[in-house]
């Protein structure tokens, strides 16, 4: 084995090494004048953080860990020196903390002892997508704080303090009150009334006396936030119609669907942190100002199986009657459903989307209750069908005045063709040629765009329809498990962006009538619609959209409602009948030819927009004449 020596090399390595270390140390060292700098500025640090804490003492502010339960004279004094006289509540309570359990019939509620507020609600007839109950408050999910300065200078948050609670029956009522109390008739109050067979639940927060404890120059601040769950099958579709709503001087407004927002508003009448098919609403007696409003979005990833969607907060200042509290208040914990949101007052059944405008109108005083109607003796989606072949035929006749006005045109053509070769050195007089032509024989255009403009609200409000109708949620039809949801017929394994991890049905049979559709309608405007000089070519587009539309239709609504895919299959599977009863059995083209030779022999009265564009086009002819000959002399 070989015998191990010393390296003098690496000995002297080290050496100069560690020398030069030693160099840097030395030369990076601070001066003199660095050291009494640095000393002054933690001194600095120091005397600021003394400060701080000084201030602190002055005005206290009291968080959870300052609360313990108070039995005898030394933790009851230990106890005001931190809390003052609210630390009589903790010192007479029974418990430090205790929940109190309330039901009617659809209705599960906690109330607990700290706070004061409801910790957990559970709707009993409800449950989610994985058939676990629906709980809209629970573990810790929303706070409900009052935030007030008592007149000894402390900062108390009622979240952290210890309600005492009462229990009562007023007739068929159960009341739940919960006072933090300052002496034995000085309190501050929570006041509930459940109701039987009641979502909405009435809310008081008043006080008596305490008006020597709390500082009432200063304001009482109510701070409300709320984690909401997820309770849908598709996490994506269900956070896009969670949303904070809320109603102002009798406008019912939102915040941002998707991104993170914030608003303060006045004259709030009411706000619904809506969790697509389910809401909590507060419901204000007299309305708040300056109310502070914020939404944020919780889902980062749509793919990951998230817990929440998104957490609504308000924050507003109580008024005082006098120098207590006197707040009336309502609190809806229950179904987005307008059939029972309507029945209260306050307009906050408008906290559903059913879309703004007309399209609102059509869906509150048509669809909704047609469908109701049908639904009532009718399996739902038998009702989807039978409400789509209603709609379908009421509609029919503005197919008819389509395909009428496409015929018209397409027997047109030739003639149309005609005067633009004769004329095509002159565009303006082919084109009063060609109005005149149309004039006569009472074809137009337009005559086929106004009908498909005709069913556009239809075609909205059915849009907005579908996504919130509640009496689909969890309904069964053939493979559909739930019609307010996708539909599966395979599981992929993998996620395709925009379509995701599933395959649906629904939306693959709709995308093919509605390809077929498309083709028959297509073929027709082809034939009439002859190509317009200095236009896009609109036949090159309708040969695209015949394939664009029922692939957006595939992936677009795989994640949507089954029950919207069934009902654009059915329509477009209706409006194929329609078009071929109207083309083979009703329309008969030799007949129109013949009735729009008789039009153009007819004398034509002009209406006076129709003489006003035929002057104005005859003035931008001379004009162009005129031009012409001023270029030619120029010359």
């Amino acid at each position: 084995m070989e015998e191990k020596k010393l390296d003098i090399n690496s000995i002297i390595g080290f050496i100069l090494i560690f020398g030069i270390l030693l160099f840097m140390m030395w030369q990076n060292a601070p001066s003199e004048e660095e050291l009494k700098a640095q000393e002054a500025e933690k001194q600095a640090k120091i005397d600021a953080q003394k400060k701080a804490e000084a201030e602190k003492e002055d005005t206290k502010v009291v968080t959870e860990t300052d609360f313990t339960e108070a039995k005898d004279s030394a933790q009851v004094a230990a106890l005001q020196s931190k809390i003052g006289a609210f630390a009589y509540s903790v010192a007479t309570a029974t418990s430090s903390e205790k929940e109190i359990n309330v039901q009617n019939e659809v209705l599960d509620l906690k109330f607990n002892t700290k706070g004061g507020h409801l910790s957990e609600v559970r709707l009993k007839q409800f449950v989610d997508f994985d058939s676990v109950p629906i709980y809209i408050v629970k573990d810790g999910n929303s706070v409900f704080n009052l935030q007030f300065q008592t007149t000894d200078n402390r900062t108390l948050n009622t979240k952290d303090l210890y309600f005492q609670p009462t229990v009562t029956k007023s007739g068929a009522n159960t009341i739940v009150s919960m006072k933090l109390k300052t002496a034995q008739n000085k309190f501050l109050e929570y006041n509930y009334v459940i109701k039987p067979n009641e979502y909405m639940v009435d809310f008081t927060i008043k006080s008596q006396g305490i008006e020597t404890d709390i500082n009432t120059s200063n304001p009482i601040t109510l701070d409300w936030s709320q984690k909401l769950y997820r309770h849908d099958q598709s996490i994506s579709y269900e956070n896009r119609y969670t949303r904070l709503t809320y109603q102002n001087d009798g406008d019912v407004d939102k915040l941002s669907q998707m991104s993170d927002d914030d608003e303060t508003v006045d004259e709030l009448e009411w706000l619904s942190y809506r969790q697509h098919f389910f809401s909590t609403i507060l419901v204000a007696d007299q309305p708040f100002n300056n109310v502070a409003l914020r939404s944020k979005n919780l889902v980062e990833d749509e793919e990951v199986d998230s817990i929440y969607t998104k957490q609504f907060a308000t924050k507003l200042d109580l008024p005082l009657s006098g120098a207590n509290l006197n707040s009336n208040l309502k609190l809806y914990y229950g179904p987005t459903d307008s059939q029972i949101l309507k029945q209260y007052e306050g307009n906050i059944v408008e906290s559903i989307p059913f879309g703004w405008g007309i399209f609102g109108w059509i869906n509150k005083f048509l669809f909704i209750p047609l469908f109701s109607g049908l639904s009532s003796f009718l399996p739902y989606g038998i009702a989807i069908i039978v409400m789509t072949v209603l709609i379908k035929l009421a509609m029919s006749f503005v197919q008819y005045k389509q395909y009428l006005s496409q015929m018209k045109m397409k027997i047109l053509k030739p003639e149309l063709e005609a005067i633009r070769e004769k004329y095509k050195d002159n565009k303006l007089k082919a084109q009063q040629e060609t109005m005149a032509l149309q004039s006569k024989a009472g074809a137009s255009p337009l005559a086929g765009c106004l009908p498909a403009l005709i069913q556009m609200p239809v075609f909205y409000a059915l849009f907005m329809f579908f996504p919130t109708a509640f009496a689909l949620r969890q309904k069964k039809f053939l493979w559909a498990d739930d019609l307010s949801s996708y539909d599966v017929i395979a599981e992929l394994p993998f996620n395709i962006p925009l379509y995701g991890d599933h395959v649906s049905l629904f939306p693959i049979l709709a995308a093919i009538a509605i390809f077929f559709y498309m083709k028959l309608t297509t073929g027709q405007n082809q034939m009439s619609a002859p190509q317009q000089e200095g236009m896009p070519d609109m036949t090159k587009m309708m040969k695209y959209m015949i394939y664009f539309a029922p692939i957006m239709m595939l992936i677009f609504f795989n994640q949507y409602a089954s029950g919207l895919s069934l009902y654009y299959f059915i329509s477009n599977l209706i409006s194929i009948g329609i078009l071929l009863v109207i083309k083979n059995f009703i329309l008969d083209e030799d007949k129109i030819h013949a009735n729009i030779q008789v039009k153009k022999a007819q004398p034509k009265k002009e209406s006076k927009f129709q003489r006003k564009m035929k002057e104005m086009m005859e003035q931008a002819e001379k004009q162009k004449q005129m031009q012409e000959q001023q270029k030619k002399k120029r010359k």
